[in-house]
């Protein structure tokens, strides 16, 4: 079994005082796995129902949520499902294709007896959002989004010692230059999971065999997977239905992205993606892939200035793929022999740019970028912390940042902010800026703390003496 940071979390939502909790994310991320594993481990009994294959189980959720009567109805479908109270787990596995039995998670929360998770791939998709005719349990449900394995998760399924990783992270933490040869292995490694990327097959195809052509096999099938569900959704009536003209606009954007990519400012152009109809319609393909949980997007800023949501343009953005893994499995055949070597520059940094765009979105953080007007500068990406714009520039060798150290010259009209330069170097620093290797990103932790304050005491405070009002 792969080892995955959301096993923790699920870890910590049994022990606290919880409600019913959904999983999402995109196909084959190992959600059903994951939970399956999770119910053997810390539960007596668990019932799993797959809502997408057993439709007969449907009818379990038309009547009253009553809970017993639920109970019931799923035991006469599924004659081998036991439910006992204080230490059963029920699965509802891809319960976006039974609207009701999300429904129905209010009332499983109300009444306590069991645990419940459920998991969804389509579940922000086109066609799954409409069917709840009885209404979407707020406040009686809990989620979490699943990812492809992150390159942390990806170092913790080797052989490394946690202590070396534990060093990494203080050194990156403290700013501090690693020591050359575990900087060197991290590198090699890094170079590894760019190719394979965080797909759970082929990460384990990958440790299994070491094979890349194995693994490149594995993606390209994994892809084509996820493509025959494109377009798909569910009727008036509940019955599954194509949209192929969505279909076909979701697959042309996706052949699209090489191309998008391989461009010196890697806009997002319309006029790349070869489909019929203009911007618009073809927008709805591109969507149907961010809800799908596949492709990402940064979007440019108006200027650098905090809150960037506020100075988005929302109709000048770049793609990128959630797994770097994907992208790379779509490209040349010699481009994972380029990069063991450490030749990532190919599709004019891309491949860096991707995969600081998947290590962000993993952190739950918003993607945004400056493009000046007139071109110049270009910064690769912008984050908020503390109240302010953090600038990055990732470069896949140790290139110079123009653009970056142009806009710190400039703080007149560009303002002052921190700056970080990811390359392929050790952990270092420039005029006006951090350098930290391109692995380090993949550290990146988002700082919980940040949003626990301290407890008001006003058990003791008392009107003024004189004050009659």
């Amino acid at each position: 079994m792969l080892k995955r940071e959301i096993w923790n979390r699920l870890i910590e939502w049994k022990a606290a005082r919880h409600h019913p909790l959904i999983i999402k994310g995109l196909r084959q991320t190992g959600k059903t796995f994951i939970v399956r594993r999770f119910g053997e481990e810390f539960y007596e009994n668990t019932v799993y129902i797959d809502l997408r294959a057993e439709k007969r189980v449907h009818s379990a959720f038309e009547g009253d949520f009553n809970v017993d009567s639920m109970v019931m109805a799923i035991s006469a479908a599924i004659p081998s499902a036991r439910f006992l109270p204080e230490k059963t787990l029920i699965i509802l596995d891809e319960i976006q294709d039974c609207p009701n039995a999300r429904s129905s998670l209010k009332y499983w929360d109300i009444d306590g007896r069991y645990d419940v998770i459920a998991t969804g791939s389509f579940l922000g998709v086109k066609g799954f959002r409409e069917p709840y005719v009885r209404g979407i349990p707020v406040g009686y449900e809990q989620q979490l989004s699943m990812f492809p394995l992150s390159f942390r998760e990806f170092l913790l399924n080797t052989e490394i010692n946690l202590k070396i990783i534990d060093y990494v992270e203080d050194s990156i933490k403290k700013h501090t230059a690693i020591e050359k040869t575990i900087h060197e292995s991290i590198r090699s490694l890094y170079l590894q999971y760019l190719i394979v990327g965080g797909m759970p097959e082929a990460v384990n195809a990958f440790f299994e065999t070491h094979d890349l052509n194995a693994v490149r096999s594995l993606q390209r099938n994994i892809l084509q997977s996820i493509r025959d569900d494109f377009g798909r959704y569910k009727d008036a009536a509940g019955n599954d239905k194509v949209n192929e003209v969505l279909k076909l606009r979701a697959e042309a954007c996706l052949d699209s992205m090489p191309s998008q990519l391989a461009k010196e400012y890697k806009k997002f152009q319309y006029s790349l993606v070869n489909a019929k109809g203009h911007s618009p319609e073809k927008a709805e393909g591109l969507q149907y892939l961010v809800d799908v949980g596949l492709i990402v997007r940064a979007y440019n800023v108006s200027e650098i200035s905090y809150p960037l949501e506020g100075m988005k343009i929302p109709s000048e953005f770049k793609a990128y793929f959630i797994d770097t893994g994907l992208l790379i499995s779509q490209l040349e055949d010699d481009v994972p022999a380029k990069i063991l070597s450490g030749d990532i520059s190919s599709y004019k940094g891309a491949i860096t740019e991707n995969m600081v765009a998947s290590a962000f979105s993993v952190n739950g953080m918003g993607l945004y970028y400056f493009h000046a007007p007139s071109g110049s500068p270009e910064l690769d990406f912008l984050f908020e912390r503390d109240g302010k714009t953090v600038i990055v520039e990732c470069k896949a060798t140790n290139n110079r940042a123009t653009s970056m150290k142009y806009v710190i010259a400039n703080p007149q009209k560009y303002g002052q902010h921190p700056a970080i330069k990811l390359s392929d170097t050790n952990i270092g620093e420039g005029i006006g800026f951090d350098t930290y290797p391109l692995y380090a990103i993949a550290f990146l932790r988002n700082r919980a703390d940040k949003n626990i304050i301290g407890a008001v005491d006003v058990r003791s405070l008392k009107i003024p003496a004189g004050d009659n009002t």
